[in-house]
């Protein structure tokens, strides 16, 4: 029970830091942090799939409310939260079907190349909705990448004070 008080609690901090800090960084215009998906990457492993989703809705939903983003936020938190299940069976293979993975004993690699693709698929969604247009693929391209770069450190340095600390 202390456990779940604790990862409610700290996801109540992600998300105003998000909201009330992260969102308004704008480096160089166009480059913003999302910490806030560290709450869906990271998410226990043997929840049940629906409160899963259901909970990366509302953070999504709750990060929109704050940013007056018309709910693109809920639309990435979610494709990521349906997706995360098949890419942790790429990245993990037989550990993650037998409900072994432990994101604490995480080698680098493994978690180098989970981070990434979570982190990219999430940002490519998101500004794909922000921008809408085709025409301006460069744009998001641009945002993606560059906005990839500042999460995953961000993401990497929680993960190394939050999750590796407990090992």
């Amino acid at each position: 029970m202390n456990k779940i008080v604790s990862n409610i609690l700290f996801s109540i901090f992600l998300i105003f830091f998000q909201a009330m800090f992260l969102n308004h960084i704008n480096f160089m215009s166009f480059v913003n942090p999302y910490l806030y998906i560290f709450l869906i990457i990271y998410f226990p492993l043997k929840t049940n799939r629906s409160i899963f989703i259901l909970t990366a809705f509302l953070a999504g939903l709750v990060i929109d409310f704050f940013s007056d983003t018309h709910a693109i936020h809920a639309a990435a938190c979610l494709c990521i939260a349906y997706f995360r299940t098949y890419y942790l069976k790429i990245f993990f293979g037989m550990a993650y079907q037998h409900q072994v993975v432990k994101f604490k004993h995480l080698e680098f690699k493994q978690n180098f190349f989970y981070l990434i693709t979570m982190i990219f698929t999430h940002h490519l969604i998101l500004f794909s909705l922000e921008v809408f247009s085709f025409a301006h693929l460069a744009i998001i391209i641009k945002k993606t990448i560059s906005s990839l770069i500042f999460s995953f450190i961000l993401v990497i340095i929680f993960f190394e004070f939050f999750i590796k600390k407990n090992k």
